[in-house]
């Protein structure tokens, strides 16, 4: 049943973030109707910030609080508040309200705060949870957690959001996106292809998945043979170094798979480096690796997602689909080689996240540089950014992954204030990129039909 126990876990982790993730694919198709427009990836963003709220709470019961509180019953909660919101957001999404003098998307705004409470929540609540079942299955997590960005990217392909034809008012051709007229004298116009299914059947497909989600945590807690997988009802404390075992889980009332240091008191005793987890990393490694963990999480999940469309689309729409949709495929590839090659290697960890940080580097250069970026008018420019977009996103996944398993070996509150870290650092780079694009904006946006760049 080990294949079972490694199904469920990974659907238990799309639904970590499947829920944003889906707002954010599918924004081509909800701007032109609402009256926020394109500002919405704005609030989305401040309003994602301030749904850490959520993951703070946590992280502070877990702190001033050890033990008291058990993250099973926070999930359920969050789960069940997604499959409500995202459904309610199927028929409530274009509604609006006048305040203030002006129409505002009350109800999307207000459930989108709902979804974003969930999704941080889960960071500090699905990994800790993640402590009850073999080590073995926490890289399956991770798997599911790539996908939830995966799925709704491919679901949003299919749906047909964001392609662009360009016309001529005199000629009556198609043409796909490009960075000129090709040849008309006259200015070509933008007209997006209409959607093969609504914005409805999209939130409708997402609510769907947090169901699955919550299917998926009742099986991992309440199935007879996922039970056998359980390491214990309870878990280390690291602040009091007490292990609660359930011995009626256990065969012949023996208990479960502990650490040798545990089975055997009277053995030799492991010299401790520091306090935090079980004492393997001393202070300076732990610092290390908590900094590395938020500088990726930053890059990941805000710096270089809110850029995205600055880096690709002036190499056509074509460039920047395969780019999200790839970059999205090499989350859960990395994951995947994780549980094969699960390398703890510090000094690793340092190549790998100053490897994929020059690949962002190059990112952030190409967005900076648009509309009209380098190699625009060649055949390698757009190859060379879908490439470098995948690299990017599969090594610091890597790094990610790899960071989780070293935490998880740690104990319990290592992996709660992993996922603290993980949000802290994607919080510093959403606000540190927030007044750049929304406010300065440093990066521009060409025309898609009729931006002319020098050869």
């Amino acid at each position: 049943m080990s294949l079972f126990t490694h199904v469920l876990a990974c659907l238990f982790g799309i639904g970590s973030w499947v829920a944003i993730n889906g707002m954010w694919v599918e924004l081509p198709l909800i701007v032109p109707s609402i009256p926020e427009g394109w500002y919405l990836p704005s609030y989305l963003t401040i309003i994602i910030q301030t749904a850490n709220i959520g993951p703070l709470f946590i992280t502070l019961m877990h702190r001033f609080r050890p033990g008291v509180l058990d993250e099973r019953p926070v999930i359920y909660t969050i789960v069940t508040v997604g499959v409500v919101a995202t459904f309610l957001m199927a028929f409530l999404w274009n509604c609006t309200l006048t305040i203030g003098g002006g129409e505002h998307s009350a109800a999307l705004l207000s459930l989108s705060f709902l979804l974003s409470v969930v999704d941080c929540t889960s960071s500090v609540t699905f990994l800790p949870f993640m402590m009850r079942l073999q080590p073995r299955y926490l890289t399956t997590y991770f798997i599911g957690e790539g996908l939830s960005g995966l799925v709704p990217a491919l679901v949003a392909l299919i749906q047909g959001v964001g392609v662009v034809h360009c016309k001529n008012a005199s000629v009556n051709a198609n043409f796909s996106m490009g960075n000129s007229s090709w040849g008309f004298d006259g200015e070509l116009q933008a007209h997006y292809q209409p959607a093969n299914f609504s914005a409805q059947g999209f939130f409708l497909f997402l609510s769907a998945m947090m169901m699955v989600c919550l299917g998926a945590f009742l099986l991992l807690n309440f199935h007879p043979a996922v039970a056998r997988e359980h390491k214990s009802k309870g878990y280390i404390d690291d602040s009091q170094r007490l292990e609660k075992i359930d011995m009626s889980q256990a065969p012949n009332n023996e208990t479960p798979e502990q650490r040798p240091m545990l089975d055997f008191p009277d053995g030799p005793e492991i010299k401790r480096r520091s306090s935090f987890g079980k004492g393997t990393y001393s202070r300076t490694e732990l610092v290390y690796i908590f900094v590395v963990l938020a500088w990726v999480n930053a890059l990941t999940n805000a710096v270089l997602p809110s850029v995205q469309s600055y880096s690709c689309l002036p190499y056509g729409n074509q460039a920047y689909h395969l780019a999200a949709t790839l970059s999205s495929v090499a989350n859960p590839v990395a994951c995947f080689i994780a549980m094969f090659v699960p390398i703890r290697s510090l000094v690793l960890m340092g190549v790998l996240t100053v490897t994929g940080t020059g690949f962002g580097a190059y990112i952030m250069a190409m967005a900076a540089l648009s509309p009209c970026p380098l190699l625009i008018n060649h055949d390698l420019g757009p190859a060379l950014i879908v490439m470098t977009w995948v690299i990017f996103v599969l090594t610091l996944s890597y790094v990610k992954v790899i960071i989780g398993v070293i935490l998880r070996d740690e104990g319990h509150s290592a992996l709660v204030w992993c996922g603290a870290v993980v949000q802290l650092g994607s919080m510093l780079g959403a606000l540190s990129l927030f007044p750049m694009v929304s406010v300065y904006r440093l990066f521009q946006s060409g025309d898609p039909c009729n931006t002319k760049c020098p050869t």
